[in-house]
């Protein structure tokens, strides 16, 4: 990485760091009148490595639930890296850049997908914004604290690692799965994601094995993070499930069709549809919290990929 683009991205980071900093101050103003209105209910997709699967788990988890009735958006977080939008076939031209700027409002930028579900795409060059108007930068927290109060679901797919902007991120999530795959170094990097995690108070921490060629493997692993977290971090992993390996996965990926719409009966998407199953239920015995963006305490709004 060139001194210009380390510098150019600490520049991002900086500016949203203000952002969120300036937007906390007005708490009350982000949330406005509506501050007891059920909100989407936010799950976030994250992983220590990538080369994971976790966008394409994100996108079609956001699909399935959006197949069971539910009003389900998704939120492209990794910054820079995004293509949520690809992994669907479309090319949309407007991002979150242009909310920021203001030359597009959000409900412009929003991209009709599968089954319905709504997405957000994310966008890099964010630096300028710590020289704008602090109203202008409430703006943005403002359309998005909005747009969630017409959905039951918000799914953000984050950058993958354990930078303080994307643990910022996650610990305003309700609910957070952790992707890894039987690969020791995934293993290894969805643990070091965990710990990161300790004790930061996300509510719900889950682990998803995507890729397991078997429900024994799956097992197998998800209980070695499970009771590696328990005895060494006093952090409950719960295991959400697993995806096995599926040839359709690539060919959906090639295609750029989700596979739970291109072969909505291949093992992978029967899986994923048992998950999101799964999610609506737990959902269903919690109470609801209040808006997703204004929890975020300080640092980024978004990671910067």
């Amino acid at each position: 990485m060139t001194n210009r683009t380390a510098r150019a991205k600490g520049d991002q980071a900086q500016a949203l760091r203000g952002l969120m900093e300036r937007l906390q101050s007005e708490r009350l103003d982000v949330v406005g009148p509506a501050a007891g209105t059920p909100r989407a209910r936010s799950i976030a997709i994250t992983s220590g490595k990538g080369g994971v699967g976790k966008s394409s788990v994100a996108l079609n988890l956001a699909i399935a639930l959006a197949q069971l009735d539910a009003r389900t958006a998704l939120l492209d977080a990794n910054l820079g890296l995004g293509n949520l939008d690809l992994l669907c076939g479309l090319n949309g031209y407007w991002n979150l850049s242009h909310v920021v700027t203001g030359a597009r409002n959000l409900s412009e930028i929003v991209l009709e997908g599968p089954s319905g579900i709504e997405v957000i795409p994310g966008a890099s060059g964010l630096s300028e914004i710590a020289d704008w108007p602090e109203t202008a930068q409430a703006d943005v927290v403002r359309q998005l604290a909005d747009f969630e109060q017409t959905h039951d679901f918000l799914v953000i797919d984050t950058a993958a690692g354990i930078q303080r902007s994307v643990r910022q991120f996650l610990e305003a999530c309700e609910l957070v799965l952790v992707i890894a795959t039987p690969e020791p170094t995934a293993i290894a990097d969805a643990y070091a994601t965990i710990k990161s995690l300790s004790g930061s108070g996300v509510p719900t921490l889950e682990i998803v094995i995507n890729q397991c060629a078997s429900a024994e493997q799956a097992t197998l692993i998800a209980e070695r993070i499970r009771e590696t977290a328990r005895t060494f971090l006093h952090v409950e992993v719960a295991p959400a499930g697993w995806i096995p390996q599926d040839p359709e996965v690539v060919t959906a990926v090639s295609r750029r069709k989700p596979f739970v719409i291109a072969a909505p009966d291949c093992p992978a998407s029967q899986a994923v549809g048992q998950l999101a199953q799964r999610l609506r239920q737990f959902f269903q015995a919690q109470p609801p919290s209040g808006s997703l963006f204004p929890r975020l305490h300080t640092g980024q709004l978004l990671e910067v990929g």
